[in-house]
């Protein structure tokens, strides 16, 4: 199987470490900050509350969420998700990432296009995530089995043209999430909600937080060239 293969590590290592890098920035991000306190002392599901009257979203609800850092917008039911150790923390990192999801909120206020192009994308990403690998380890053992036959190929190829969906939606993810940030950045600091030095602050939690998203990208994108090595190798 393709998981022993050399060139598999080789082609998945580097986004591999970046990965656990950006995960350990983001990590240590929000670990620092979540220990400041805004000097306005409000918490997250405070400034969520704020932040969405002033850009006339009132409609959008605040429900809490399980988990760490597993805040998020959704835009199907109009609906901000925080979770307890932002929602109910004064801290300035909280700041930051209620800016970033009601920047999402803004984003779908306006259909920035993005969004909407990522939101329609979710069920065809969905099915080709799951699909795309197990039509390709299929083809595989088709291929091997069947002694080179044509069929193997054609459910490779298949399975990567799934995976091209998951790829194609962590790509336009990436716009999608350094344009809420900016926007989150614009929203801290035109309303005066935080001062400069807690600005630079929730900018570091966000800038980290964005690397998570290029390593996702960079992951899916070094996954499908691998796929489409092996599918070339198989065609000879």
């Amino acid at each position: 199987m393709f998981f022993f293969d050399p060139l598999w590590f080789l082609i998945m290592l580097p986004p591999f470490i970046f990965m656990i890098y950006a995960q350990t920035k983001v990590n240590s991000a929000f670990k620092k900050y979540s220990k400041v306190a805004n000097s306005q002392r409000i918490t997250g599901a405070e400034a969520a509350r704020t932040l969405l009257r002033a850009n006339g979203l009132n409609n959008v609800k605040i429900e809490g969420v399980k988990g760490r850092l597993g805040d998020h917008y959704d835009p199907s039911k109009k609906v901000l998700r925080l979770s307890p150790a932002v929602a109910n923390n004064p801290s300035v990192a909280a700041l930051g990432i209620v800016a970033h999801e009601v920047g999402h909120a803004v984003q779908d206020k306006v259909g920035y296009a993005f969004l909407r192009f990522r939101t329609s994308l979710v069920p065809a990403a969905s099915l080709g995530s799951n699909l795309g690998f197990i039509f390709v380890i299929l083809g595989f053992i088709i291929y091997i089995f069947s002694r080179g036959s044509e069929f193997g190929p054609m459910v490779v190829l298949a399975g990567i043209i799934l995976f091209a969906m998951a790829v194609l939606f962590s790509l336009i993810t990436l716009p999608v999430e350094y344009n809420a940030s900016n926007r989150a950045r614009q929203m801290l600091s035109s309303t005066g909600m935080v001062s400069t030095q807690e600005y630079n602050a929730a900018s570091a939690v966000l800038s980290a937080a964005a690397l998570t998203y290029v390593a996702a990208m960079l992951q899916a994108v070094a996954q499908l060239f691998y796929f489409v090595l092996m599918f070339m190798g198989m065609r000879r």
